[in-house]
């Protein structure tokens, strides 16, 4: 089974067709939504969408010796930093879990 990669213009377009909304007031809500998910978890905050996920930010230790994984190139040193971590919600789970019986 091949995936296809959906990309925040094909959910747009497919929220548009689903509903009578302008496709302009459906792209402005789309992009205030993930600015605001961006936001939340840049103040530090956990963003819990029941049924679906919840976001985290999550600190990442630093390490005293690294490498570009891309030009092998060694760096001296990386700090400590967050990155944003999703756990997924039983509803998507379950969803996935079908996904794995049709294959």
């Amino acid at each position: 089974m091949s995936a296809k990669k959906v990309t925040k213009y094909d959910l747009v377009e497919a929220v548009y067709k689903d509903t009578n909304y302008e496709r302009k007031m459906v792209q402005d809500v789309a992009d205030h939504l993930l600015d605001e998910i961006k936001q939340s978890l840049g103040n530090g905050n956990t963003i819990e969408l029941r049924g679906f996920g919840t976001f985290e930010p999550r600190l990442r230790k630093g390490r005293s010796r690294a490498r570009n994984p891309k030009t092998g190139e060694d760096i001296s040193s990386v700090a400590p930093h967050y990155v944003a971590v999703f756990r997924s919600g039983q509803d998507l789970k379950k969803n996935l879990m079908s996904l794995a019986v049709q294959s």
